[in-house]
């Protein structure tokens, strides 16, 4: 039997919507220790996401801001709609584990937001993955 997204998905997924500041993605980074939050309007339609790269990006064209403070407010005000990406990749529940591992390794990037309908139900992402590949059984080793 094939694994689905479904089955591996994290259904608890922060999100923000487009309005939001730099300052607040940083912050829930930080304290929920996640890479990606995706972006979303009325309906949980996903429109972006914004990455910890994205996030170093910005923090690092401030680089003449010197002072946590300052950078602080630096990113308190670049707008999320600034920094996010907008040509998110997607994938539906009942695609299978091997194509999202698939699509992520040839786009090169660490998540999948997972959509039902144009709304956002959950989000795969490489941690999901490596925990599949944890919980595998170990084999003979190859001589």
């Amino acid at each position: 039997m094939t694994a689905r997204v479904r089955d591996h998905m994290t259904t608890k997924v922060l999100t923000l919507d487009a309005g939001k500041r730099l300052i607040v993605v940083q912050e829930m980074m930080g304290w929920a220790h996640i890479r990606h939050i995706p972006v979303i309007e009325k309906g949980r339609r996903v429109v972006g996401i914004v990455s910890h790269r994205d996030l170093l990006h910005a923090a690092m064209s401030s680089t003449a801001v010197a002072a946590t403070v300052e950078r602080r407010q630096y990113l308190g005000m670049i707008p999320l709609a600034n920094v996010m990406r907008t040509d998110v990749q997607t994938i539906g529940p009942d695609a299978s584990i091997q194509e999202a591992a698939l699509r992520m390794r040839e786009g090169k990037i660490g998540c999948l937001p997972v959509v039902e309908n144009d709304k956002l139900i959950g989000i795969i992402s490489e941690y999901d993955l490596l925990g599949i590949v944890a919980a595998l059984p170990e084999t003979a080793a190859v001589t």
